[in-house]
C-alpha cells in the first residue's frame, strides 16, 4: 500500500505536476500559432521575443489555468476527504506526466500528472460522492470567476488569460464528470443521480454555447480515450 507522503513530498509532487502540465498545455495551445497578437505591436527586446515565441507566450497562461483548474481541483478533493476523516494526499504520476507531454505534441492532451489518493474504509456513498463532486464544482467556480474576468479585461493579454483559464476549468469539469471509473462522475452518479445530471448537462450546455458544435469531436475523442485509460490507468500511472 502507498505510504502517505509527508507534506513536503506532497508539495513537491504538486509543484512538479503543476509545472509539467503547464508545459504540456503551452505546447498544445501554441501549436500552429506563430503570429504575434495585435497588442504586441512592434515590441522589441524581451517582450518582443516573448510575443514572437508561441510557447513562451502561452506558458504563463497555462500555468495560471493549471494552478486554478487542476491543482485547486485536487486540493479540494483532499480538504473534503479530510473533513470526513479520511487520509488524503496528492501523489504525482511520472508516467502520467510523460503521457501528458507526449499527447500535447499530438494535438490533444490527456491530463494525468497525478491524483489525490484517499484512504478510508468508512466512506458512505454520500461522503464519497460529495468528496468527488468537490473537484468539478471547484472547476465550475473557477470558470465563473475567470469568465467574468474576461469582461473586466476586454482586450490584451489578460483577456486571453481569463478566457483560456475559464475554458480549461470548464473543460476539466466536464471531463471529470464523465461517468467512467475512476473519474469523479462515476462516484457522483452512484451517490445522487439528479445532482449528477444537473451538473453534467449544465457544463455540457455551456461548452456548446461557448465553443459551438465544433467541440463535439473533441468530446468524443476524450470519452473514448477515458474509457480506454480506465481499463488500466491505475496499473500504469501509479506503480
Amino acid at each position: 500500500m502507498y505510504r502517505m507522503a509527508p507534506s513536503n513530498q506532497e508539495l513537491q509532487d504538486m509543484i512538479i505536476a503543476d509545472v509539467a502540465l503547464s508545459v504540456a498545455f503551452s505546447i498544445l495551445l501554441s501549436a500552429g500559432n506563430t503570429a504575434k497578437l495585435s497588442f504586441c505591436g512592434l515590441s522589441s527586446g524581451v517582450f518582443g521575443a516573448f510575443c514572437s515565441n508561441p510557447f513562451l507566450f502561452y506558458l504563463p497562461i497555462s500555468f495560471v489555468a493549471v494552478s486554478f483548474s487542476f491543482i485547486l481541483h485536487e486540493y479540494m478533493h483532499k480538504r473534503v476527504a479530510q473533513h470526513y476523516g479520511a487520509i488524503a494526499a496528492f501523489k504525482r504520476s511520472d508516467m502520467g506526466i510523460v503521457i501528458a507531454l507526449v499527447t500535447s505534441f499530438l494535438g490533444f492532451l490527456m491530463a494525468l500528472p497525478g491524483a489525490t489518493m484517499i484512504y478510508t474504509d468508512r466512506f458512505t456513498k454520500r461522503q464519497d460522492g460529495i468528496t468527488s463532486v468537490a473537484g468539478p464544482l471547484t472547476n465550475f467556480a473557477v470558470f465563473i470567476v475567470f469568465y467574468i474576468g474576461m469582461f473586466v479585461f476586454q482586450q490584451g493579454y489578460m483577456n486571453l488569460l481569463m478566457g483560456t483559464t475559464a475554458f480549461i476549468a470548464l473543460w476539466l469539469a466536464f471531463v471529470n464528470m464523465l461517468p467512467i471509473p475512476p473519474l469523479d462522475g462515476s462516484k457522483v452518479l452512484r451517490w445522487n443521480k439528479p445532482a449528477y445530471f444537473i451538473i453534467i448537462i449544465t457544463v455540457f450546455a455551456l461548452l456548446i454555447l461557448l465553443e459551438g458544435l465544433a467541440i463535439l469531436p473533441s468530446i468524443a475523442i476524450v470519452f473514448v480515450l477515458s474509457v480506454i485509460m480506465s481499463l488500466f490507468s491505475s496499473r500504469i500511472l501509479f506503480f
